[in-house]
């Protein structure tokens, strides 16, 4: 894997709780491990924790699936643009995430950029959540020292619970607020609800977390590919919208039908699929378009 490609698996959507470091290491949170990550000399991947195990870091980098070999399931022998979006992006994977950090994660994503659910995450950990762990200060040259770093944990949906609506909005969350208190008060009425949902199948799952305040079919569908492992999910946002209007002449259709489209298409691995996709056009359809950059060359076997 390359540095960019680690980057964009990071970076690019899927999780909003990785810092990039001077080094060109990440520093990543979640559930209530802290893991600084890097990519080696060789391409491999580097890490180490100041909270969390191996096991904790091989289950949320999907080391248990065989990522490679879904990649080579996708239609790309026939699809040609798919064959350079998976050209210009090796190695990338889909995260295993928590599901319940992940629905939280995606309920401060309705119309914002991810710079700024990054930033209201970010404070929902530091002013409600605990702390796990404190890196030690920076001890390089004399009188560069920069102070310990501490790392916070999310609140969990059961404190969520307790936090006014109005302590919620302090975190920059807007109208989100309002959804996120009122599905933290159903959890906790219905406790073992999320537990359940994660281990239904796809369109059952889907369905159950549509139910909740503020969850439409796109963040439904992020919670399942991010959350659940649930590959055949095949999110529509801004870029696919995008992607597939310019690159498969889809004009005009709207985010269900495309949804469809995806699943139909793509097959049983749509969200792999629609992860390099989203990363192509992000990062390189504007330029190949404008001829600036050239277009990867397609996949041969």
């Amino acid at each position: 894997m390359s540095t960019d490609v680690l980057a964009e698996t990071l970076d690019g959507g899927q999780a909003f709780r990785w810092t990039p470091q001077t080094d060109r290491s990440w520093i990543g949170i979640w559930g209530r491990n802290v893991v600084r990550i890097r990519v080696g000399p060789a391409g491999d991947i580097e890490w180490s924790a100041l909270a969390g195990d191996e096991a904790a870091v091989t289950h949320y980098f999907g080391a248990e699936a065989d990522l490679p070999g879904a990649t080579d399931a996708l239609p790309w022998r026939s699809d040609a643009h798919l064959a350079r979006c998976i050209q210009a992006f090796p190695g990338l994977r889909i995260l295993r995430q928590q599901f319940g950090e992940t629905l939280l994660c995606f309920l401060c994503s309705a119309t914002k950029q991810i710079v700024q659910i990054k930033q209201m995450v970010a404070l929902l950990a530091e002013r409600h959540g605990e702390r796990i762990a404190v890196a030690a200060a920076d001890r390089g040259r004399p009188g560069s020292a920069s102070p310990a770093t501490a790392y916070y944990a999310l609140p969990t949906w059961e404190k969520l619970a307790t936090i006014p609506e109005r302590e919620l909005r302090d975190c920059l969350l807007g109208f989100r607020a309002k959804y996120i208190a009122e599905t933290a008060t159903l959890l906790a009425r219905h406790p073992g609800w999320l537990a359940e949902t994660e281990n239904l199948p796809y369109t059952q799952a889907k369905e159950r977390l549509c139910s909740l305040p503020g969850v439409g079919e796109k963040i439904a569908d992020c919670v399942l590919l991010f959350g659940a492992g649930k590959l055949e999910a095949f999110p529509v946002d801004v870029w696919i919208l995008r992607t597939l209007a310019l690159r498969y002449d889809l004009h005009g259709w709207k985010p269900a039908a495309l949804s469809q489209f995806g699943r139909a298409h793509f097959g049983a691995y749509a969200g792999l699929a629609q992860q390099f996709l989203f990363a192509w056009e992000r990062r390189l359809g504007r330029s190949v378009a404008q001829g600036t950059v050239a277009a990867p060359p397609s996949i041969s076997r």
